[in-house]
C-alpha cells in the first residue's frame, strides 16, 4: 500500500477514509469483519494514529463501521441502513406488522436505461442495466410494488444473484453499501398495471417514493416504490 501524498492531517484522514470505504464496498472487508487496529493502519498508511482515528470516526458516523472500546472496529452489519438516509428492509417491515412475507418477480431483464432513469442515476441514456419489477406481499395481500434499475458496473456481484430466492431490496442493503442517496416522495394515481399488481382500483391514489443510491464507483440502483393506498411512511 503506497503512503498518502504529503498533505495536511485532515486531508490524510479523508484519504484513509476513502481507502477503507473502498475496501468495504469492494468486499475485501465484509460485514461483521474486524478491521486492523489503529496502530496497524497507522503503519500501513504512514501517518499518526490520531489521523487514523479521525478517518475511522468519519466512517463510523456514515454507518459503515462499528467502534467499541476493547472490542475493536468492525464493518457494520447492514451498513447502509445506518446512514443518514435509511433504506429499510421491506421483509422486516412486513414481519414487524405481524404478516408473513412473500415476494414475486414480475420481470427481470437487461434493458437500455430510459432517459428519465439515466438522469436520476447520472448515467448515459441507453446504457444497459438490470431492470427488475417485484411485488412484496403481506400474507396474500400486495404491500409494495417495486420498479428497480441496477447498475452492474457498481455492483459486479449482481450477475450471480437469484432474486427469486432473496428480494433485491434486501440483497442490496446487505451487499452494496452506499455512501450517498437521493429520494423524493410524491403521489400518483394507479395506472392499469399498478392497479392489477396491487389488487386495487385503477385511479386510486398511491404514495410513490423514488430513491437512488451511490457508491464510490457510481450509481448502484434507482427504484420507484408504489405503496398500497393509505400507506403511511414513518421516519425513524
Amino acid at each position: 500500500m503506497s503512503q498518502p501524498p504529503a498533505m495536511p492531517a485532515s486531508a490524510k484522514a479523508l484519504f484513509i477514509a476513502a481507502e477503507v470505504r473502498r475496501r468495504i464496498i469492494g468486499r475485501e472487508w465484509r460485514q461483521g469483519d474486524r478491521i486492523p487496529d489503529e496502530a496497524a493502519l497507522a503503519i500501513t498508511f504512514g501517518v499518526a494514529r490520531a489521523t487514523v482515528n479521525k478517518a475511522l470516526q468519519l466512517l463510523a458516523e456514515e454507518g459503515l463501521l462499528e467502534r467499541r472500546r476493547r472490542a475493536g472496529t468492525r464493518v457494520a452489519v447492514d451498513p447502509a441502513r445506518k446512514a443518514v438516509l435509511t433504506v429499510p428492509i421491506v421483509r422486516e417491515q412486513i414481519e414487524a406488522a405481524g404478516f408473513p412475507y412473500g415476494h414475486r418477480i414480475i420481470a427481470s431483464r437487461r434493458s437500455p436505461l430510459p432517459a428519465a432513469i439515466a438522469r436520476r442515476m447520472g448515467l448515459t441514456a441507453g446504457l444497459t442495466a438490470l431492470h427488475l419489477r417485484e411485488v412484496h406481499y403481506a400474507g396474500n395481500r400486495p404491500w409494495q410494488l417495486e420498479d428497480r434499475w441496477i447498475n452492474p458496473r457498481a455492483v459486479p456481484d449482481i450477475e450471480a444473484v437469484d432474486f427469486r430466492q432473496l428480494n433485491s431490496n434486501e440483497w442490496l442493503v446487505r451487499n452494496a453499501p452506499y455512501i450517498r442517496a437521493t429520494m423524493d416522495v410524491s403521489a400518483a394515481n394507479a395506472d392499469r398495471r399498478e392497479a392489477r399488481l396491487l389488487d386495487i382500483r385503477q385511479g386510486q391514489a398511491l404514495l410513490i417514493v423514488n430513491r437512488t443510491t451511490f457508491n464510490d464507483i457510481g450509481p448502484i440502483t434507482s427504484v420507484r416504490l408504489a405503496f398500497q393506498p393509505g400507506h403511511v411512511m414513518v421516519a425513524d
